[in-house]
């Protein structure tokens, strides 16, 4: 079984871009507001999802992993 990740879009910082719904649109979409939202909170990894968080211009993304502690995915730990 891969991991889990609990993936949460900061709606103050989301500047609607779109960057993230072209980039995995079976993990995120835009609302009215063109506010990113994640599909599911809670998914099973993947590639496009986080080239997603890695690609939004204002790191609104944010992806932790559902077990060991809640270690954070992206942005990394500095």
């Amino acid at each position: 079984m891969g991991d889990r990740w609990r993936i949460e879009v900061d709606r103050v910082v989301c500047i609607g871009s779109g960057l993230c719904a072209s980039t995995a649109p079976d993990g995120f979409r835009l609302d009215t507001a063109r506010q990113s939202h994640p599909v599911a909170a809670e998914a099973d990894a993947s590639e496009a999802v986080l080239a997603a968080a890695e690609g939004c211009p204002v790191e609104a993304i944010a992806i932790r992993l559902l077990r060991d502690g809640g270690e954070q995915v992206f942005p990394p730990d500095e």
